[in-house]
């Protein structure tokens, strides 16, 4: 018997994509400050969603005392080798402190010491227990006048019509119900990419990976298939955790000061250098030298201070401490060994997404980006989140759109809810969305700068690898789906391979290495001055095309080509 899918139409003033930490915090606004009337669709349960579903102890950007809006921009800039946008770094780090005290009034704990200040981590840190982060959100969401949330509906293609927004379509993970939701603007918030790239843990612990294994690139993919510009997805981000269970590094490095060193003892974090990109290098290069394994080094560090961190580990990385205790084998006794992992593509630790204004709206009418998902402002972290949320929702409350649903845009709702009904109706597939999957990240990692290749690539590497994605997109054509939940799945491929292309795409056209192992072309194996600009794309009839931008200094920038 064939399935029908019972096709529903919702409306609304604005449509959230996505319930993580940028999402919550734009309905919240939202709510708080007019009486739109706001849809959050959520692949998930938004209690435990989106990169702060496990927890976090620490808030990364903070402006601390002594410090100020302008020195975290400085700090930034530098890191990204001047590939940021002032204009969005400022804007973000200006509202760090206010959107934390709302967190704090909304119940997060926040550790201070006996004056009652902010227990600090370094200049840009402050130090939380942050085990309920994501839960403390998600119930003042739920609480929030005027706002629905649809849980366990994934968005799979944004409704355009003359580069206006009207709304998205997408299906219900466990019911065999198509959603039309029309609205006039729509935040995409839906984090970054997983999963690109074949993972450091095979078979079952393949998902013990750095960043969230559902993170699929859904906002990216759909914004491409808009024809949103893009921006930095050459800009990987590598991060480098402890071994085996991915944990964080940065808890260990910030707050017991633990040096790099490798097998010998030498300290080398000091010959490559301590950008985010250069201590990931250094690791490789020690490694390939014949000097690993590489370390933290916390022997001898003091009980207290051990103590410290087997709890701070507990509240977003408890394998951790597990490994840790289980054989005895705690930081104080033996130094921590460190890996890189699979490249990611995220915004919210690098520049790539989408090309928004100031006020995050992007290219499309209508459509803005926030968290991860939005590009040009690195090293924001959760406050970043948090604040590109507030600012995209105070920019629609100000504008107050009106939305008019065309024949167009209905047409694009009917012919995507029949591609999911032909999906759930075919009978025969060669491949697995699973195969293709494993297929497209062994791609990835051989020819366009994975782990096996020490997350390097040359030109011939990368044109091949574009040939093999592109053929294995051909194959998805003839996937199927037995219900919903391997819907799901088929959509989260579809979205994977378009962000590889787009990702393999901007990585051929930055001809120079500005990002040591994020981006190590060894045909051009130095920086060139001409590419200290931005690589921006737009997808059109299938192929990326890309360009160069400024990176400009200005303090607010608005689109000049709509």
């Amino acid at each position: 018997m064939s399935i029908r899918l019972k096709r529903e139409v919702l409306t609304a003033d604005v449509l959230i994509i996505g319930g993580g930490t940028a999402g919550c915090f734009a309905a919240l606004t939202l709510s708080e400050n007019s009486e739109l009337k706001v849809i959050i669709a959520e692949k998930a349960g938004i209690r435990r969603s989106g990169c702060l579903a496990a927890g976090v102890n620490a808030i990364n950007a903070y402006i601390t005392e002594g410090q100020t809006a302008e020195d975290y921009v400085d700090y930034a800039m530098k890191d990204a080798a001047g590939i940021a946008r002032e204009d969005l770094l400022l804007s973000a780090a200006r509202r760090f402190n206010k959107v934390t005290a709302d967190l704090e009034r909304l119940g997060l704990v926040i550790l201070k010491d006996e004056k009652g200040n902010y227990v600090t981590r370094g200049k840009r840190n402050i130090k939380i227990n942050g085990e309920n982060i994501k839960p403390i959100l998600a119930d003042a969401v739920l609480q929030a006048p005027n706002v629905t949330v649809l849980e366990h509906v994934t968005i799979t293609d944004l409704l355009i019509d003359n580069n206006e927004v009207k709304g998205a379509v997408g299906f219900h993970m466990e019911e065999h119900i198509a959603y039309e939701i029309q609205a006039p603007a729509v935040i995409v918030s839906t984090g970054g990419a997983a999963g690109l790239y074949k993972p450091n843990n095979p078979g079952f612990s393949r998902h013990k990976m750095w960043y969230p294994p559902f993170n699929t690139g859904a906002g990216y993919a759909m914004g491409m298939k808009a024809g949103a510009e893009m921006t930095s997805f050459e800009m990987r981000f590598i991060a480098l955790r402890c071994k085996d269970t991915i944990a964080p590094t940065g808890t260990i490095a910030q707050g017991v000061r633990a040096k790099q060193v490798n097998s010998k003892g030498e300290v080398y974090e000091e010959k490559y250098g301590i950008t985010t990109s250069e201590r990931v290098y250094g690791t490789v290069r020690e490694n390939h030298l014949g000097n690993g394994p590489c370390y933290l080094h916390t022997e001898g560090i003091d009980k207290g201070t051990e103590e410290d961190l087997l709890k701070a580990y507990l509240n977003m990385a408890p394998s951790q401490t597990l490994k840790w205790l289980q054989n005895d084998r705690t930081p104080g006794k033996e130094d921590v060994e460190i890996a890189g992992t699979e490249p990611y593509i995220v915004g919210g630790h690098t520049a790539s997404g989408y090309w928004i204004n100031t006020n995050r709206e992007t290219t499309v009418k209508g459509l803005y980006a926030a968290g991860d998902v939005a590009g040009g402002c690195p090293q924001k972290y959760v406050t970043g989140a948090l604040a590109e949320g507030e600012i995209a929702a105070l920019d629609i409350i100000k504008k107050g759109r009106g939305v008019e649903i065309t024949d167009q845009t209905s047409f694009v709702a009917d012919e995507k809810i029949r591609e999911y009904e032909s999906i759930l109706n075919s009978t025969e597939a060669f491949f697995s969305a699973e195969e293709l999957e494993e297929a497209m990240q062994k791609v990835m990692d051989e020819y366009a700068g994975g782990i096996s290749t020490n997350y390097q690539f040359n030109e011939k590497q990368l044109m091949l690898g574009e040939e093999k994605i592109v053929e294995i997109t051909e194959l998805t054509k003839d996937l199927n789906a037995s219900d919903m939940h391997e819907l799901m799945f088929v959509y989260e491929l579809k979205e994977r391979l378009i962000v590889c292309r787009s990702v393999i795409a901007h990585l051929g056209f930055r001809k120079e290495t500005r990002w040591h192992s994020f981006q190590e072309n060894l045909d051009f194996p130095g920086p060139d001055e001409k590419y200290r600009k931005f690589v921006n794309s737009t997808l059109k009839d299938g192929t990326f095309i890309l360009k160069l931008r400024d990176i400009g200094k200005e303090i607010r920038y608005e689109h000049t080509d709509f």
